[in-house]
Order: C-alpha cells, then structure tokens, then sequence
C-alpha cells in the first residue's frame, strides 16, 4: 500500500513552511508528497526551488482556486491513498503515521479526529462511527485526517471546481450517501486545523449556504421533502412533551412517557 500526501499552497509561505516541517519530520517516511501552489507571489515558489529534494513532485503555476489545485494533486498522485494536509495545517506529532498507518485497512474513506485552533481556543473534534445523509445536513469530515483511496475519485468523480467553499462536503456526501463508499471511523488525532477569519465573514457563510443548497436541491430533493416530514413530526412531538396535559396524564398513568 502507498500513501500520497497532497499540499495545496497559495501566498502562504509560513503556513508552507509548518506544513511541510510536520510532513518532513515524521517518523514513519514510506510515502509520496505532493505540493500544488497556485502561483503564489510571497515566496512560495522560492522556497519549493530551495527545498525541491523534499517532494516527489511540485508545481507553482496559477490555477482556478483550490479545489481545481486538489483535483491536480490527484492526478499527480501514485499512493493508493490520498491525504490533503494544507499549508498551515500540520499532523499532531511528529509520530502520529508511524502510530496509525495499520489502520489503512482497506475501506474508501478513513477519518480520524481533529484538533481545532481558533486563535486562543482549541479543542478536539470528533466525528461519528455511523455516518448518514442528516449528519451531512449539518457537518462534514475533515479533510487534513481523513484518508481517501484514490479510486474513490473515479467512482465519486474529483472535486468540483466551480465551488468556493463546500466542494469537500459535497464529495464527502456523495461517496458516503450516494455511492455507498465504505468507511471506518479511528478514534485517534491525526492533525490540527487552524480556523481562519473566513469562516466568520458574512460573504463566505451566503456562499457556503447557496453551495449546498444547490447540492441538496438537484442531488437529493427526494432526502429533503423526506427531512421536511420527519422536522414536522418532530416539531409536533416536542410541542407535545411541553403539553402540560399530556404531561399530567402521563404523570396520572393514562400515557406512557415519551
């Protein structure tokens, strides 16, 4: 088995440098790296030159935004499977492949957790074993720890580049939910993801919202007229937990709690 770890850069020359540190200084060393910068005018391109010993291969050339970047790291790539680990991101320690490469035991996708870093906070996130189309509805899985086969790309297609922001999720949903890609959840962290100030920027969030409204709507209509009736059925059953008739009746022994 062959694993390819894919770098995307674009003017971010310190979070490059971090990026490929962590990749360089990990223990286990059996796989291949790949580095896609779109570019960059900060640096970058010099830095990949100074250090070219260190990737299998690399480009700095403008593209058409970041997921048209992955979709060339994976054509790029020979690993059977694919980790995209961006510039700024890291891996959780320097031992952290070494610790986990046996549980790349097979299946499409392998997620692991994430460490979260928003300025001052930090915490870990943690994803479910069982995996379904309401979990998609409101969260996805992390591309810096989730490992995908690279013939997955061929069954799910690659990234959509006309996206700006949740082409990821989309991928995700689509292999897990309309593919029936297997999976396996690993309850270990992988890598640590920093937050930018985008993800609190208005403009982005109306982007994001109409991205995968777009999505549900012409992939899945038949899934949300299904999630419309189970929320109502929901709505009237919390309405009637707070009844306070039902709840005297139920305390009466006339209705069974529920």
């Amino acid at each position: 088995m062959k694993l390819t770890i894919i770098t995307i850069n674009y003017n971010n020359l310190d979070g490059l440098k971090k990026t490929v540190e962590s990749i360089t200084n990990q223990t286990f060393q059996e796989f291949e790296y790949v580095v896609i910068d779109g570019g960059s005018t900060d640096g970058s391109k010099t830095y990949l030159e100074a250090n070219a010993q260190k990737f299998n291969y690399w480009v700095s050339e403008k593209d058409k935004g970041v997921y048209h970047a992955m979709n060339k790291g994976i054509v790029k790539s020979n690993g059977d499977y694919l980790l995209f680990l961006n510039s700024g991101d890291h891996f959780y320690s320097d031992g952290v492949l070494k610790e986990n490469i046996s549980n790349l035991t097979g299946e499409g996708i392998i997620y692991f957790n994430l460490q979260v870093i928003e300025r001052e906070k930090q915490f870990i996130k943690t994803y479910p074993e069982t995996l379904s189309f309401s979990y998609f509805l409101n969260d996805t899985l992390p591309h810096p720890a989730t490992f995908i086969k690279k013939e997955v790309f061929t069954k799910t297609n690659s990234f959509k580049e006309d996206f700006k922001v949740v082409s990821d999720w989309k991928f995700f949903i689509d292999a897990i939910c309309k593919n029936n890609i297997s999976y396996k959840y690993v309850h270990n962290v992988l890598s640590t993801f920093y937050i930018g100030g985008i993800s609190s920027n208005a403009a982005y969030r109306e982007i994001k919202f109409k991205e995968r409204n777009t999505v549900l709507n012409v992939n899945y209509s038949a899934f949300m007229q299904d999630l419309d009736d189970v929320v109502a059925f929901r709505n009237i059953l919390n309405n009637l937990r707070q009844s306070r008739i039902i709840n005297l009746l139920i305390k009466l022994g006339f209705l069974n709690k529920f």
